[in-house]
């Protein structure tokens, strides 16, 4: 599909929220290969900030690096962005506060470089109040997503509803503990798609578009949009509205 590579280059970022199974890691990842922006994926971040229950000294101890997981990324953004990432490494993770400013300085760094696809990490919420960016949802009915996971992670029809299932209820606890939204609102997103019967490349296709489309619509104010634009007032009353009875 021909896409407006002008367009969409005045976004800075698409981000992807997915149920667990749905194929949106995928798409994440086909939509960064198609428009030639870094992919940032969430799940060594998240895995850190739901599990490592510990001191760095612990971590430097237990990781391959050398170095917490989360300092590990928080410096890799201070290199990238020293300007926008002055957070020092903090002696301890069980600070969830510490973690959440962290989260959200790699995120800020991320959004500074621009022309990137964040996967999870809240960044649909984080983001939100932010025009030149593209929030999309992937979804897919259960029995699907268990067929997913069967298939890519080579697992059992119990395991895999196991594991979707603790995924759905860690992603959805991460953002009501953090944000207190739950991240099936819709409202959160500009587009939510269903990959139950269409394909990840068509997927794929839709959200391209949709940034595009939104990328055309940044400079009209902000009182201009909504649902509202463009239209005139019904020639008449919905034939459901009723006169006030006495």
């Amino acid at each position: 599909m021909p896409e407006n590579h002008a367009e969409i280059a005045q976004m800075r970022a698409i981000t992807i929220s997915r149920e667990y199974g749905s194929g949106g890691g995928e798409v994440a990842q086909r939509l960064a290969h198609r428009l030639g922006w870094e992919l940032v994926d969430h799940e060594i971040v998240v895995r850190v900030a739901q599990e490592l229950n510990i001191t760095e000294l612990e971590a430097e101890e237990h990781d391959e690096r050398g170095e917490s997981l989360v300092n590990y990324l928080i410096s890799s953004m201070r290199v990238l962005q020293p300007a926008m990432f002055t957070l020092e490494p903090q002696p301890v993770l069980t600070n969830t506060r510490i973690y959440h400013e962290a989260l959200t300085k790699v995120v800020e760094a991320a959004i500074a470089r621009g022309h990137v696809i964040i996967v999870g990490r809240g960044s649909q919420v984080l983001l939100a109040g932010r025009r030149d960016v593209f929030h999309a949802r992937i979804v897919a009915p259960f029995d699907l997503r268990v067929q997913y996971v069967m298939r890519r992670e080579g697992l059992g029809k119990g395991d895999a509803e196991a594991r979707i299932q603790m995924k759905d209820h860690d992603r959805e606890r991460y953002l009501q503990t953090q944000y207190r939204r739950n991240p099936d609102d819709p409202t959160l997103y500009d587009l939510v798609i269903n990959s139950g019967i269409l394909d990840l490349d068509t997927v794929t296709d839709l959200i391209t578009l949709g940034v595009e489309r939104k990328a055309k619509r940044l400079h009209i104010p902000t009182n201009e949009l909504g649902p509202k634009a463009g239209l005139t007032r019904y020639p008449g009353q919905p034939g459901d509205i009723r006169p006030p009875t006495s």
